[in-house]
């Protein structure tokens, strides 16, 4: 599978899981109305681990641009392939959340609150405090790709070939990883700290014809775009002034 297709397949797996188990909680009428946010988080890393066991042994599974530019500023994966991964990432969660729309369409069209019909699709703050949540993201972030590059340590003289990401064997850990930031760190933001995860299920919302919806919300969406990149860049330059995975 060609590395372009393999982030296009993971990130659309994963925001489908990811955007479907909001809809299945927030939306009217689903079996699982109201189950609350164990039930959320742990569909985002159960969606984590899948999109990463499929794309993993063909481009490294980053499924964030958070983590192609992480890795990137590290010097474990070019730059030249950095806008190739994020644009199939984007494009990914596009596809992802508009799968999750389809099946839920029903639901969608039986709630009334455009609030509750965007919560699949973007991330919206418990309190907006542009500079309390973007913290947060940098935050979130930055765990993320701090354990991902010491993660990822062990690979960096594999000759198979893979680029370097989480591939299929991260799949388990990372999923708690991302688990354990959305328990923990998540209550503020909704913890994107992806900026794919947000910014294309945000386009979406804007573009599909979903009935009785507000607004995108769009003033918001620079924080879970600049909160997750600024977040890389601080877990990389952490990581390289520890010794690159030495801790010196």
């Amino acid at each position: 599978m060609d590395e372009f297709v393999a982030e296009f397949v993971g990130t659309s797996l994963l925001i489908a899981m990811g955007s479907g188990v909001v809809a299945n909680v927030v939306l009217n009428k689903t079996k699982g109305q109201n189950s609350g946010w164990m039930v959320i988080t742990t569909a985002w890393a159960l969606g984590v681990f899948i999109g990463v066991v499929v794309a993993g042994p063909y481009s490294g599974a980053h499924l964030n641009p958070a983590v192609s530019i992480g890795l990137a500023i590290v010097g474990d994966f070019p730059w030249e392939m950095v806008p190739k991964y994020i644009f199939a990432q984007i494009l990914g969660a596009m596809f992802g959340s508009t799968i999750a729309w389809l099946v839920y369409k029903d639901h969608f069209d039986a709630t009334e609150d455009p609030g509750l019909k965007f919560a699949p699709f973007g991330t919206v703050p418990a309190i907006r405090n542009y500079s309390s949540n973007l913290i947060s993201e940098i935050v979130g972030t930055s765990v993320l790709i701090i354990v991902i590059l010491y993660s990822t340590e062990p690979m960096l003289n594999d000759t198979n070939g893979t680029p370097i990401g989480l591939g299929s064997l991260g799949a388990l850990p990372v999923a708690f990883l991302v688990w354990v930031i959305g328990l923990s760190l998540g209550g503020t933001t909704g913890y994107a700290i992806n900026p794919a995860r947000d910014f294309g299920p945000r386009l979406m919302h804007q573009f599909l014809p979903i009935k009785g919806k507000g607004g995108s919300d769009w003033q918001y969406s620079w924080v879970p775009i600049v909160g997750p990149i600024i977040g890389a860049a601080l877990a990389a330059g952490i990581y390289l002034l520890l010794g690159a995975g030495g801790m010196v």
